[in-house]
């Protein structure tokens, strides 16, 4: 559980999810989908959040009534069930990347309608962004991005301090930018959460006359001027308007008025007198507005609660708390803001947080018939492990800041994969590697928020690295997708080679700097040669790890230390040639074998992994063969080593070790790989030799 939420929340929190769990294994109907039963349990967990809240508030003697059902939303009649609502976003950079997938959730948990993002981005969002909504394959959810080069120059000259930066200016270019048939829009800031469905929102363009703006009036006293002593706003109108939530008329402001033109001279006028904006966008859309008032159409001011420090948003709704609509975090300290009932809009919020976004993917709207057909045999005992191979997994890259400072062109990228129990071998790992490092993990929603709280706020190691990209891979179906995950984190890598090694190990202190020069040294650039990186085990949890290769050689000689799988699979790296390798100061060529599966280092032209081997068993085995079967040559290198940790068995071994059909399934995906791999490289490899 985040550390976030305090005690009193945290016995709450675990005893709702506790109630939900019953609620779900004692479903009456049998025959109600997965998807309704999940979407039920959070309706319901929102039900009791806000039963909570209404016992806080009453023994408070707030005398705030709620009423609120969120399994029921009213929507005006007029709005046909398949009109698409288009919405447009600003994002850019990696916090708000991932700060947008809440409010994403949230808007389809509630949406009956299709939806149509319009989606303002920079490099780092559309990479994120991209692969996030092309993996995530979401019904009758259409997206188009729009990169922000082409609308900076327009806002660049317009100083600015807002924490938002230049993207905090940038809404103002939406009409110039969104394409010249799109009607109208609902403009969002990244950092909101949706408690009604955005059909109610998209029905009030219905009541706009000639008004190009529909808006919710500021909840703070920001634009009074009263904050502190000569504080000097902008221009608006009493406490003016908050731009996190825009009805976006752009029929009628292409009809009325020359946009660009309007804002631009208002903006330049206004900067004469200030220095720059304080509230990036919202200070030009006020002043705007002080001069033009029948343009804005006044919102309730439940369709943009707004949570900040200076916020009078609880006059929203003194009497009435079930009319929230839609929660605006619109402080850059977020959480740690000041408001009297913030416990229970964090509570809410990490509901969207830990919500499994794979059940979004259910089609709930037919508006066009869907043609795609599923090929596979669902009664083939091997069912589980082809429709793993096949399955679409939600991808979000760059969960958190990745920075990384270009070295030479040796330069290499420690590559690995894993689920969060071997989380605790991240920050060991840390200290043994100090170049960049791309780490693919499979994980659940709500395990995302624990990593991020693992990462910036418990570990004080992790914390300073900026070199380490965090690549999540949502959790789908029956087995472990161990090659798909290798894939993820080598397609994403940012140096020339690349370090293919697996999490449970901990390579010898500087090794970074060690395997760049033996890049340079042997020289593979683009030829097809992969240095081999000796691996080992020992079996004591409380052991003193190795400084060099003379300790590693004084290990084992005296027992504690083994040559990685000597007693249980020693065809795994038996072609490394440990005896060599102990007398050898100079690097020296190996022939591959069957079922021969080192850890290398490689240029990142290296083939991707076979996704069709999940789970245990032949999936760094195929990698290799593949290798092989290119034309790739082996090098050992001599003074390299990494160190197995030992832990406790994974699921998928186990069922290896137990499961004669997982046995039987992983060799007829193994003579299948042989038998492509024979078409593909004219080979003829024969699977009685593996």
């Amino acid at each position: 559980m985040l550390r976030i939420i305090s005690r009193p929340w945290l016995s709450f929190v675990l005893g709702a999810w506790i109630t939900l769990l019953i609620v779900f294994y004692k479903w009456p109907d049998k025959d109600i989908s997965i998807l309704e039963k999940q979407n039920e349990m959070l309706k319901l967990q929102l039900k009791m959040s806000h039963n909570h809240m209404e016992d806080l508030l009453k023994n408070n003697k707030a005398g705030v009534s709620l009423n609120h059902d969120f399994s029921n939303t009213v929507i005006d009649e007029n709005i046909d069930a398949c009109e698409v609502i288009h919405v447009a976003m600003v994002c850019g950079g990696y916090n708000s990347t991932r700060g947008i997938v809440p409010l994403i959730k949230s808007i389809l948990f509630y949406r009956r309608n299709p939806i149509h993002f319009h989606l303002m981005v920079d490099d780092v969002a559309f990479t994120i962004l991209e692969t996030l909504f092309n993996t995530w394959d979401l019904p009758e959810v259409t997206i188009t991005f729009y990169h922000t080069n082409d609308a900076i120059p327009m806002v660049s000259w317009i100083p600015n301090a807002h924490y938002s930066g230049i993207f905090g200016l940038l809404k103002l270019t939406l009409p110039n930018v969104l394409p010249k048939n799109l009607k109208k829009v609902i403009v969002l800031d990244t950092d909101l959460t949706f408690l009604s469905d955005i059909a109610e929102l998209w029905v009030l363009f219905q009541k706009m006359k000639n008004e190009i703006f529909g808006l919710v009036e500021n909840q703070s006293d920001w634009y009074l001027g009263k904050l502190w002593h000569e504080f000097k706003p902008w221009p608006a109108i009493g406490r003016g308007f908050n731009t996190g939530v825009i009805l976006l008329h752009l029929d009628n402001i292409r009809i009325q008025i020359n946009w660009l033109l309007l804002w631009k001279n208002v903006t330049e006028v206004n900067l004469l007198k200030y220095t720059g904006t304080k509230l990036a966008d919202q200070d030009i859309f006020n002043a705007i507005i002080k001069q033009y008032p029948d343009i804005v159409y006044k919102m309730d001011c439940e369709w943009n609660v707004q949570l900040s420090d200076n916020s009078r948003s609880e006059r929203c709704y003194a009497r009435n708390y079930s009319i929230i609509k839609v929660i605006h975090w619109n402080s850059p300290r977020k959480y740690k803001v000041k408001l009297k009932n913030i416990k229970y809009f964090q509570n809410v919020h990490q509901m969207f947080l830990g919500y499994d976004g794979n059940l979004l993917r259910s089609k709930l709207i037919i508006c066009k018939e869907d043609f795609s057909s599923n090929k596979l045999n669902d009664t083939d005992p091997c069912f589980a492990f082809r429709h793993g191979h096949m399955t679409k997994l939600r991808t979000h890259l760059y969960f958190m800041e990745f920075a990384y400072s270009h070295k030479d062109s040796y330069d290499v990228t420690l590559v690995a994969q894993l689920s969060m129990d071997r989380l605790q071998f991240v920050e060991e790992l840390s200290s043994h590697w100090e170049g960049p490092m791309s780490l693919a993990f499979y994980i659940s929603d709500a395990e995302s928020q624990e990593l991020l709280t693992f990462v910036e706020d418990w570990s004080e190691l992790l914390k300073k690295r900026k070199n380490i990209a965090y690549h999540l891979v949502y959790k789908q179906g029956t087995h472990y997708p161990v090659n798909h995950l290798r894939n993820v984190a080598l397609k994403n890598v940012v140096t020339p080679y690349v370090f293919l090694m697996d999490i449970d190990f901990l390579p010898m202190f500087g090794i970074y700097d060690y395997l760049r020069k033996s890049i340079q040294l042997t020289n593979p650039g683009p030829l097809k040669k992969a240095l081999v990186v000796p691996a080992f085990e020992t079996q004591r949890y409380r052991s003193k790890f190795p400084r060099n290769k003379s300790n590693v050689l004084k290990q084992l000689e005296a027992g504690n230390l083994y040559t990685f799988r000597y007693h249980v699979w020693k065809k795994g790296h038996a072609p490394t040639d440990y005896l060599k390798w102990r007398n050898s100061s100079y690097p020296y060529q190996i022939e591959w074998q069957p079922d021969y599966e080192p850890y290398i280092v490689a240029h990142n032209s290296i083939p991707s992994y076979d996704p069709r081997f999940t789970g245990f068993g032949w999936n760094k085995v195929s990698h290799v063969m593949e290798m092989y079967a290119q034309g790739y040559t082996f090098i050992v290198l001599p003074s390299a080593f990494i160190v197995h940790m030992p832990h406790a068995p994974s699921l998928e071994i186990n069922q290896f070790r137990n499961s004669i059909q997982y046995r039987m399934c992983l060799k007829k995906l193994k003579e299948e790989f042989i038998g492509d791999l024979n078409k593909k490289y004219h080979k003829d490899f024969n699977i009685d030799n593996m």
